[in-house]
């Protein structure tokens, strides 16, 4: 299993804050699915004010290339993603598009 770590910013307003969080509480069944079909066993997303960090825990067959190709062929995913973006803004020095970025892990108590 491995772990991922990522990090997201929304958009600055408390009202659209709320509707996303809104969302994320009644996460629609199909994008659910399509988490779990991509080999995520576990998913957890927490947020500081406009700054969110998302926790993913993965088997060993998950790669970010076979989920962004599911992702692309799915209608509904893309209905999603692209609802979200009203939402979501990208965190300083992403690439145009990007939206979660990798985080690096720099500690770690053994």
């Amino acid at each position: 299993m491995k772990r991922y770590v990522m990090a997201l910013d929304l958009v600055n307003d408390p009202q659209l804050i709320r509707e996303y969080e809104d969302y994320h509480r009644e996460v629609w069944p199909e994008i659910k699915r399509s988490i779990l079909d991509a080999g995520v066993l576990q998913m957890e997303i927490y947020r500081f004010e406009n700054r969110l960090f998302m926790n993913m825990e993965v088997g060993d067959d998950f790669s970010f290339e076979r989920k962004a190709a599911m992702d692309e062929a799915n209608e509904k995913v893309q209905e999603w993603e692209q609802l979200m973006w009203k939402y979501q803004a990208a965190i300083p020095g992403t690439k145009p598009g990007e939206k979660w970025v990798m985080m690096t892990k720099i500690f770690e108590l053994v």
